[in-house]
């Protein structure tokens, strides 16, 4: 059965060869704001071109994510739509297109047709979700990112581990299950943000997010922005517990669990996170206990 459509509006025709799909969203899949800053980093540095969008009104709910006012240079005033995005460029080794705007309120399975129209219109070969929870991870570690997949190729080619997680879910499960559905494999990355920093944006797990997708797309990570404000968030997070005990005692804790998970008292480089069976269980039961909660 063919999707409905009638809310994706293309600006031009896709002249692409087999793009990369990428999608993030803001709200319940986007904690310290690392998923849409992962991809707002890759929109803003590869010199990216509206492809299409997606009609808001049969999906958002304006009281929650609210339209903007703004004032043009002539004093007249506009309203700016909280409109999900599509934007196309091309990159060394591939091209890929880019899906990015506020996670939908209303109609989900409506609007996942509208973005598995967008992977079957420029033949998309895979499409990679990005998100970003919250997780009893230290930022004084490397962030943890968890790729998982359902496609065997996939997992075996790009070290992805396969989702064991029930429970709640945001849109970009409802989109990797649409897109599976559809015959599109599909990859899902999520940045573990420490919780206790719940409100500071994070663009360390932006960064990381961005090292990861560009490495599975075999294009070099535009990083340099994202490691300057890196270096700031950790300077932010510290003056947010030095006044705590606590805390610090809590972040001790948790740096010596990381530490023994990582089996090795040097931790200046990575973590592989998908070895770690014990972080992806924790990781699962957050989400658990956690619905409705970004």
């Amino acid at each position: 059965m063919e999707p409905d459509v009638e809310h994706l509006r293309w600006h031009r025709p896709p002249a692409l060869k087999n793009p990369v799909v990428l999608a993030a969203f803001t709200g319940w899949n986007d904690a310290g704001d690392a998923a849409s800053t992962a991809l707002k980093t890759l929109i803003e540095t590869s010199g990216a071109e509206p492809l299409a969008e997606i009609d808001p009104e049969p999906f958002t709910d304006f009281a929650t994510v609210r339209p903007l006012l703004r004032l043009d240079e002539n004093g007249s005033r506009n309203i700016i739509w909280p409109t999900v995005g599509v934007w196309s460029a091309s990159l060394p080794g591939t091209d890929v297109v880019m899906v990015l705007g506020p996670e939908p309120a209303l109609r989900w399975r409506t609007f996942t047709e509208q973005i598995t129209a967008v992977a079957q219109r420029v033949g998309a070969p895979m499409v990679i979700t990005l998100g970003a929870l919250l997780a009893d991870v230290p930022h004084t570690r490397p962030v943890h990112v968890i790729g998982t997949a359902s496609d065997d190729t996939l997992m075996e080619r790009y070290d992805l581990e396969r989702s064991r997680y029930e429970g709640p879910t945001g849109i970009v499960g409802v989109i990797q299950d649409s897109l599976s559905r559809a015959g599109f494999p599909g990859a899902s990355l999520w940045a573990a943000v420490p919780g206790y920093a719940s409100q500071i944006p994070s663009p360390k797990a932006a960064l990381a997010l961005v090292e990861r997708v560009c490495e599975m797309m075999g294009t070099p990570a535009p990083t340099a922005d994202l490691a300057d404000e890196a270096a700031d968030y950790d300077a932010r997070v510290e003056a947010l517990i030095s006044d705590d005990d606590d805390l610090v005692i809590h972040i001790e804790q948790l740096e010596e669990i990381v530490d023994e998970m990582d089996g090795d008292e040097d931790t200046s480089g990575p973590i592989d996170l998908e070895e770690s069976i014990h972080l992806l269980d924790e990781v699962e039961q957050f989400l658990r206990d956690h619905d409705g909660d970004s």
